[in-house]
This record gives C-alpha cells, structure tokens and sequence, in this order.
C-alpha cells in the first residue's frame, strides 16, 4: 500500500477511506496497518444490464463462498461478529477469526490460545500420528474434511456433502448466470463448475476456465488454495475473484505466452532440471478486481492469480496468469513507495518503479509454470516430495524466478519501459514489504528466506545512516545463484535440506527487525482490506 493513492489510483476506482475512530485500543493500531480501500473500477461503468445482473449473481455466490472459508478456518463467523469492542471485531473480519494473519497466527481476542494447525478441516484432538496412521487413501484428497464416527475412530466427508446446504445454493445463483451470459466460453466453464461443487472433481471445470479467453469479466470461484491447511497442507479453502478485463493492458501481455518454453531453458540450473515443457495456451492478462471473498480475502490481499494448481491442466494447457492491477497498484502507492522512502538510500529512491513491481510480480505468477513438476530421481511429484515444505519454495521459486526472467527480458529488448535496476531495486524493498506478512504466511518464510540469502551474497549493504546500498551486480549474480539453489532442491525432492533450510534462514535477524521497527513506525500499512462500492 501506498502513499500517494488519491492522483495514482483514483482513476482506477480505488479511494482511501481514513479510520473515523479515535478511541484508544490496544488493536487500534493493528486495525489501521490495513489500508482502508473502497473497491470499484471505470470498467464496470461500461458493462451492459445483462452482464450486471450476471455480476450480482456472482458476488452472492461470492457471500456464500465467504461463509464457508469462516466454517473451514474458524467455525461459526456469528461468535466474531458478537464481540462488542469495534476493534475487536473489525480485526477478526479481517482476520476470519481471532488469531493474526501477519503476526505468526498469535491470539488478540482473550480467552484464545494457539489457533489449531488443521484448522476445521480435521478434528481439533487429532495428532499428525493419527493422521499418518489412517488408511483411507482419500484423507489426502484436497476436497475431503476428516471427521469422527461414534467410536472416536475417523473418516472422511467430501466437500460436496460436508457443506452440500450452500453449495446447492451457489451452484443455483451459477446456473442461473449461465443461462444469462452471452459469452460461450463462460457458459461453458459456469456449468462445468457447476458438476464440480456437486461431484469434487474440477478437472473439467479447470479446462473449461482455461478455454475461456474472450470474456470482459471473470469468476474464481471455489476450493482452491491449501495454505490455510497448516497440518498437512492438503485441504483446499473456498474464496471467490470477481474480476474486470482491462483489454488494452491484457494485449500488451500477449506475446509473453509464446515465450514461456524459451524461458524455461535459459533456467540457472542443470539441463536435468529443465526438461519441462510449459504449454503455450497460457493467460496472461490484466484485470480490476471488484470483489473478494474466503480465503483470498483474509489477511493479506491477492494482487495476481496463477490457475489452476492441477498439473494435469498445467501440462496440457498451461495456467492462467491474472493480474490485479488496481489492487497492486495500490499496494504499490501505500506500501512499497513508502518503504523504500525509509529504507533506501536516497540516491537509489529513483529506482523504485510502479512499472517494474508490476511486472515483477507479473513474472512470478508466470514463474509457477516454470521450473521441475517431477522430481528427477523417482520421489515422485515435486509437491509429494516437498511435504510441509511444498508451498513456502515454490514461493521462493516463483519470487526469484519472476526476477530472473524481468532482467533478461529487458536484456533480449522485450520489456522496454523499465531498467534492471528498477527491477533490481524494487524487488529488494518488495521483500521487505512481504516479510513484514509473518511466519505464518509461506509468501512471508520464502521471502525471509530470500532476504537474507540476497544479504548473505552482498546484493545490498547498509551505508552510514543504515539506509540500503544496493550492489546491482552482486543482486544480479544473487538471482541466478538462490534459483539454482531452489530448483535444484525441488528437482530433487530433498525434504530434508529444505526443512532444515528453511528453520535456519527463515527468520528476522536483528538489523531486519530494525528495519521494520524504521517502517512501523513510520506508520506504513502492512497490507490493504476493502470497501465493495458495487
């Protein structure tokens, strides 16, 4: 989040909203570290009736999809919304719940300890021996709670039946969007999605997604990430996108596809560890984000989307790459800007760029199709392999990777508007933006990580006032060196080092606690939350 929003965004239909309060609370300031924002964009304004209507049918699906992410992570939303301390309550909205999203999961509501690993999606008694020890092969599905029979013993309950009351009723508002759209591709992929919430297989409904290229809105709507999982990372969390085509940005990105299979091969790693071949149907697009719901929508917020996370689809089409640009500039306008205002040194400020945050995070959602998918010594896939590990290095890989591949774009002439330095500059305060999300965030570890490996390897040093120098040859070597180092550990599925990895550099170190202190208390937002003015 940004500082000046009002001339960089407002034309994008984000407004800041200032906190009216000024009662003294303990979470008041926490309350204030997310940027109020209120959400709309210029390309609603020129949509038909029809595709309104079709819209508010979407963003009640998107309620409903809201009221089960609070099921899946907490329990009953109302016991939240009861608290009486407007701060209180404010912050558990933002949170789904009592624990801090970006403070490691720590209770701020009395009366609540350790938030529960396994969240709503196991028995809260249940142990990782237990789980281990359960033999039914669909324990591990994405689309599966486990639950207890009478004995005490387990079993597993499908989505579909778990939360069968509300998903009948999405599945309706859906149907009847698919009889309203004009758009084949989106009728398509609506009915598709349909048979999934009432079957849990979304292997059509995801090819279906990917076929449709032509439509001026969008819908992301299910179970889908398994960050919230931290048990075992394997059960899927509803949320809802509904999102604007911005055409004429969207086209400037089209020529990036073709380029995907070249840019595998120039990976810094081993030929073994480059042999996949992404597909070429990819996304990628811009979009204005008019709507959140579920899990994106705790905590941090999304500012690109990289879909679907079946490599069955991935193999065979490619993903979708969305980008959220009113969102991410935002962020850019009230965070990052801010940041390196306090960090930098001021004849580097130059070099924090607007353009390159966005093509640096563009990159990294681009960057999750690259890489290994298979491990190279029989351990299976990458994701099997990596285990509890799983999410926070493929983060890692989609961070570095998403740099690796601005910087020599702009070297083969491809990106035009930026410089490698800004690239370079405002991905190293972009870190320090993302650390600031905890330990309890796998962007947050991987960037940790990424942080003090950069440090480590003199990307940047501390001049006399404490403010970062950054050395644009080191960062450059840096980038090719941590990429070798991810993909070859993901290659081959080395648990072991990656565990180990990640507890002994995974952490804040004393002159980067100093660092955010300097940010905090420049009153700088961690993130933002919304106001939908639709």
């Amino acid at each position: 989040m940004k500082k000046l929003f009002l001339t960089a965004v407002a034309a994008m239909g984000l407004v800041a909203c200032a906190n009216q309060s000024s009662d003294e609370h303990p979470l008041k300031e926490k309350v204030e570290s997310y940027a109020v924002v209120e959400v709309k964009s210029p390309l609603y304004d020129a949509l038909s009736d029809n595709d309104k209507e079709i819209l508010s049918l979407f963003r009640q699906a998107g309620e409903i999809m809201d009221q089960l992410f609070w099921k899946q992570t907490f329990g009953d939303k109302a016991v939240m919304e009861a608290l009486t301390n407007e701060y209180e309550r404010t912050y558990a909205m933002i949170n789904y719940g009592p624990w801090d999203r970006l403070d490691s999961n720590k209770p701020f509501i009395e009366g609540y300890g350790e938030k529960g690993a396994g969240c709503q999606y196991y028995p809260a008694d249940i142990t990782k021996e237990e789980f281990d020890s359960f033999e039914d092969p669909d324990k591990n599905s994405l689309y599966t709670v486990l639950r207890r029979n009478e004995d005490g013993s387990l079993k597993c309950v499908w989505y579909k039946d778990e939360y069968k009351e509300e998903l009948e009723k999405v599945c309706a508002l859906l149907e009847k969007a698919a009889e309203l759209t004009t758009n084949e591709g989106m009728r398509n992929y609506l009915t598709e999605r349909v048979k999934a919430f009432r079957t849990d297989d979304y292997f059509a409904s995801d090819m279906a997604w990917m076929d449709m290229k032509d439509c001026n809105m969008d819908i992301v709507i299910g179970p889908i990430e398994n960050y919230d999982d931290k048990l075992n990372e394997a059960k899927a969390s509803y949320e809802c996108f509904i999102l604007l085509k911005d055409e004429a940005r969207s086209a400037n990105l089209s020529k990036y596809v073709q380029l995907l299979p070249k840019l595998q091969t120039m990976l810094p790693c081993a030929p073994e560890y480059k042999t996949f071949v992404p597909g070429t149907s990819s996304d990628l697009n811009v979009y204005d984000a008019i709507y959140y719901a579920g899990d994106c929508n705790s905590g941090s917020k999304t500012i690109a989307i990289n879909l679907p996370n079946d490599d069955r689809v991935q193999l065979a089409k490619g993903a979708r790459r969305l980008q959220l640009y009113n969102s991410m500039m935002a962020k850019f306008d009230k965070i990052l800007k801010p940041i390196g205002e306090v960090l930098v040194e001021p004849e580097q400020q130059k070099y924090m760029s607007a353009d390159a945050f966005f093509w640096n995070v563009t990159f990294h959602e681009v960057a999750h199709g690259l890489g290994v998918k298979q491990t190279v010594n029989g351990k299976g896939s990458v994701d099997a392999a990596m285990g509890s590990e799983k999410t926070t290095w493929e983060e890692g890989k989609a961070d570095i990777l998403g740099l690796f591949m601005v910087c020599n774009l702009i070297d083969m002439g491809e990106i035009t508007d930026i410089t490698k330095e800004e690239a370079l500059a405002t991905f190293i305060t972009g870190i320090v933006r993302s650390v600031r999300f905890g330990f309890a965030s796998s962007h947050g570890k991987a960037n940790m990580m990424c942080y003090n490996y950069m440090e480590e390897q003199g990307a940047f040093t501390r001049n006399a006032d404490g403010k970062y120098h950054i050395d644009f040859e080191k960062a450059r070597a840096a980038v090719d060196s941590w990429a070798n180092i991810i993909i070859s550990t993901q290659a081959t599925g080395d648990y072991e080092f990656a565990k180990k990895y990640s507890s002994e550099h995974a952490k804040i170190t004393p002159a980067l606690e100093a660092d955010i202190a300097k940010v905090n208390g420049a009153g700088i937002p961690r993130d933002i939350r919304f106001n939908f003015a639709w």
